[in-house]
């Protein structure tokens, strides 16, 4: 059907507060012309080319050293013979205790704040803290208790003492082993398999440290890492014992073989009783398996050695923080004996 006379065409006119009005008026042209040119992929943000951009920014600002545990990439152990580095001013962490406390302030890690609890209850260790923290010109903040909770952590025993400091920074595998050697000692390490409990780290650290051992290794992933729990476990020992990562904990330990090092695993099921071993001269590295799941099947592939522990035949397995002690006492006599 023809359109009579002048009548516009339906859907010509559009209806607006002045009145109809003919045509489009060109109102559709700028979505004619398109967008913009499409930004190239490396200045996309969201795009994993524009990601590896913004990474290698950060590696060059950071003066071309890669942290612990950034997103960017693998992760990498750092060399830094197990000090303490800050990365940014809210990646914190707070150790608890005043054992733990006095002990870090001891080996002059760069701590931020110290925070003392109102009415404290002052002995030896608490004014040795507050000396060492005002030489140093650390701010003290006294807080009421219930703030002090807060930041501790309520499951966390503070003593009224709590410490701010810059997440830690982990030794390399094997710069931790040169270093032993060099030193002339005969190296005695021990490396966590699958372990997850913070509490577990931070016994066997301070086990460590008790027994004469040189150090703990702890895997990149799958492993707790030494958090304010560990610390707070260890009584202060993580200060003066390395803690190094290694990205691959298999690897390692095959680098560990090369060098010389005596590698056993701890199992409930191991072909050596500890009592019979007679390898506590020979340098060695201790691999303690979870509580539930054990060693790993090619952590213990790799071990020259599965040692157990005999125990009563009531009781099932050990905590892995006790079966790490055990092991340590029982070389550390070993080796006293052969002296």
């Amino acid at each position: 059907m023809k359109n009579p006379g002048n009548k516009p065409r339906a859907g010509a006119v559009r209806k607006g507060r002045k009145g109809p009005q003919v045509g489009s008026g060109g109102q559709g042209r700028q979505a004619l012309e398109g967008k913009k040119p499409t930004p190239k992929a490396e200045d996309r943000p969201y795009h994993p080319a524009g990601k590896r951009k913004a990474a290698a920014e950060r590696f060059e600002a950071s003066g071309g050293r890669r942290k612990v545990g950034t997103p960017d990439g693998a992760p990498q152990p750092q060399r830094s013979g197990g000090q303490r580095k800050a990365k940014s001013s809210d990646e914190v962490e707070v150790v608890t205790g005043r054992n733990s406390v006095l002990e870090a302030l001891r080996a002059k890690i760069p701590a931020t704040t110290l925070y003392v609890a109102t009415r404290i209850e002052y002995d030896d260790r608490v004014k040795e803290v507050l000396k060492l923290a005002t030489s140093r010109g650390i701010p003290v903040l006294e807080v009421m208790r219930p703030e002090l909770d807060r930041l501790a952590g309520f499951d966390s025993v503070h003593q009224g003492l709590a410490l701010k400091v810059p997440p830690y920074e982990y030794a390399h595998p094997l710069e931790m082993l040169e270093k032993v050697v060099s030193s002339g000692r005969v190296p005695l390490f021990v490396a966590l398999d699958g372990i997850t409990d913070p509490r577990n780290l931070g016994a066997i650290i301070r086990s460590v440290a008790a027994f004469g051992g040189h150090g703990v290794i702890v895997p990149q992933r799958r492993s707790v890492g030494l958090t304010a729990s560990a610390w707070k476990t260890s009584a202060g020992a993580a200060a003066r014992t390395p803690v190094a990562m290694a990205t691959n904990l298999t690897q390692t330990i095959k680098a560990y073989k090369d060098a010389g090092v005596f590698v056993l695993g701890l199992d409930g099921d191991g072909d050596v009783s500890l009592p019979a071993l007679q390898l506590a001269k020979q340098p060695v590295l201790i691999v303690v398996g979870s509580e539930g799941k054990g060693l790993s099947r090619l952590v213990a592939e790799n071990c020259d050695a599965i040692v157990s522990i005999p125990i009563n035949a009531s009781t099932e397995s050990l905590n892995a923080g006790i079966a790490a002690s055990v092991t340590l006492y029982q070389i550390s006599t070993m080796r006293a004996s052969k002296k």
